[in-house]
């Protein structure tokens, strides 16, 4: 059935939609507006309306949840935004529907949403199946940015005071003052962070261990590129410049970061481990530990600490045993470095996500004998075109701020059915290959319930692999499979197989993945701490990322970690919150100060 009546335009059937929203917000009771949403409809909505970032799902819940806050927040002026992309039809998570951009106010802040309607089976009218709303800025505290953007008179030659790099290296030395914000972390998502921070006039001081900007990745093994297109990788306020690689190579990535820290102007100490720290709940700031890298120690007092140290912490090493008798060369996949060095050699890869799978590849290509040793079952997708069919929003046209914000506004539940559509059509155009790996034994799998790897990485942050070439090479056994299940034991030579074959290895890659983060947490702050944050990355009850991007049950303790893209987006998130409590509108608990 089609969404409009042949004479109707999508602009007009969603101006409809959004006068009988506007005249019937404020009325009497929940009927009225209960009759604009479909009965399995989703709210979503990051800060605008909660200062949160949940979820709300069925009609009997979401209306009175959403009339409250709004009535709370002072909701006005919604309308169509007219700047931005125009309402179009679109198909998302498999059904078709009527997708427009919006903006309103609140007393807090300048706000964006998405609406999607669909018809509704019962009275053929076009009813809300999806609602997002989201915080784009606060009144008040908008970002320096565009025509706000600062004077310059100080960098003058008839300023009489000191010069921009005088004034740059004093505002990071941090010799008389503390940082309000201590960020853990200097690869994308603590640099994302700390740009929007530093638009937004809050004192922000990144910290990493690494010598230099971009270490992180830099040091990384030599043949790691991206495995998603450039054209999604941006990071914020600066795009990557129109002539870089689709995929790009971690070198690359190393070598912006370093630029994007002098170009946005963020202060960064290089060589700097953070020790752990604790909290004072009296003067509402954490006491930090920090070794610098020339030896000598300092303490800061950050009203923040923000850890943006991935997604993963601390390298798994598991338990296995026997593997202490083996002799040769082990490394965790962290440490691995280059396959060169192994030429000739015989090389055993415990693990079979992408890290585990491109080192086997790296090693084979320098000339190593390499067996990838299989631990668990793996979700296999070719590059191109199958892993980058999720990201087919980005190629539909509208700027990338508008793709960010439609990419947000997609419930998790709904983005799940997205992903258990384009798994079932990615297993089709990767029927040849998954066909020649099962034949070898390998154990495929097709991730969660089928909603295949983005939600592999949003549960466990690992267990498929993008293929570019490596599955091919375990395919045609020149990389040789082994189930671990049948290594009956280490030894210093190698691995003993249930057969009785020794398969003799000079190296042992452990690409068994991470602890996750509140292993970190424990270690940095202690258990009390952990236990009181609880888990962190995956999906809590309301179908969110659990402690990301939000306010945590400890005070001042905040997480950012993910994909660029994701960082790109849930920085400004992350930020605005730190930026209201730093302003002293929002509290460490529920709910906003009333404004005057």
């Amino acid at each position: 059935m089609p969404l409009l009546a042949q004479a109707d335009g999508i602009t007009a059937v969603v101006e409809r939609w959004l006068d009988e929203f506007r005249r019937v917000l404020g009325a009497h009771g929940n009927t009225a507006l209960g009759a604009l949403f479909q009965a399995d409809s989703y709210w979503r909505d990051v800060l605008a309306l909660t200062w949160r970032i949940r979820t709300v799902r069925g009609r009997e819940h979401l209306v009175p949840e959403l009339k409250a806050r709004a009535v709370e927040a002072r909701v006005a002026a919604i309308a169509i935004d007219r700047e931005r992309t125009a309402p179009r039809e679109v198909t998302r998570a498999g059904a078709k529907a009527i997708e427009a951009i919006l903006r309103f106010e609140t007393a807090a802040g300048r706000c964006s949403g998405v609406l999607r309607l669909t018809r509704d089976a019962a009275d053929d009218r076009p009813k809300a199946w999806t609602l997002f709303t989201t915080l784009d800025e606060l009144k008040g505290f908008e970002e320096r940015v565009g025509r706000l953007r600062p004077g310059g008179h100080s960098y003058s030659r008839e300023f009489r005071g000191p010069n921009w790099l005088d004034l740059r290296k004093s505002d990071a030395a941090y010799a008389n003052r503390e940082p309000a914000v201590l960020i853990v972390g200097g690869g994308h998502a603590g640099l994302s962070l700390a740009a929007r921070l530093r638009q937004l006039g809050v004192d922000a001081l990144v910290i990493d261990r690494w010598p230099r900007v971009g270490d992180n990745w830099r040091r990384r093994y030599h043949a790691l590129t991206l495995h998603n297109q450039v054209h999604v990788n941006h990071l914020p306020y600066l795009h990557f410049p129109p002539n870089w690689p689709v995929y790009i190579p971690k070198d690359k990535i190393a070598g912006w970061l370093e630029s994007y820290v002098e170009a946005m102007e963020l202060n960064y100490w290089t060589g700097t481990e953070f020790l752990g720290g604790s909290y004072d709940a009296a003067s509402a700031r954490w006491s930090v530990a920090l070794r610098r890298a020339d030896g000598g120690r300092r303490t800061l007092y950050p009203r923040h600490v923000v850890l943006a140290t991935g997604v993963s912490g601390i390298p798994n090493l598991p338990d296995i045993p026997t593997l202490a008798d083996f002799r040769g060369k082990m490394v965790h996949s962290h440490g691995y470095d280059d396959g060169e060095a192994w030429a000739g050699k015989r090389a055993l890869v415990l693990g079979t996500g992408n890290s585990g799978h491109d080192i086997a590849q790296d090693l084979h290509s320098g000339g190593a004998s390499v067996t990838l040793v299989q631990r668990g079952s793996t979700h296999i997708v070719n590059l191109e075109p199958s892993a980058q069919l999720p990201y087919a929003l980005y190629d539909e046209g509208p700027p990338l701020e508008d793709c960010d914000l439609i990419a947000a506004s997609m419930p998790f539940a709904l983005a799940r059915r997205s992903h258990e559509l384009l798994t079932a059509r990615a297993k089709e155009l990767d029927r040849e290959l998954l066909e020649a790996l099962a034949r070898v034994g390998f154990e495929l799998d097709d991730g969660d319930a089928g909603a295949g790897w983005q939600f592999k990485y949003l549960t466990r942050g690992g267990g498929y692999y993008f293929n570019v070439g490596c599955s091919d090479l375990v395919a045609s056994g020149a990389i040789r499979l082994v189930q671990f299940a049948d290594i009956e034991r280490f030894e210093p030579e190698g691995a003993r197989l249930r057969s009785g074959e020794l398969l003799r290895a000079d190296l042992v890659v452990l690409a068994t993945g991470y602890k996750g983060q509140e292993a970190l947490v424990g270690r940095l702050f202690g258990a009390e701490v952990a236990a009181r944050v609880g888990p962190i990355w995956g999906f809590d009850e309301g179908q969110e990322l659990r402690n990301m991007y939000v306010r945590t049950a400890h005070p001042g303790l905040w997480f950012i970690a993910g994909s660029f893209a994701q960082c790109r987006i849930y920085s400004r998130c992350l930020a605005l919150q730190i930026k209201a409590q730093e302003e002293g509108l929002l509290p460490q608990g529920e709910g906003l100060l009333a404004l005057a």
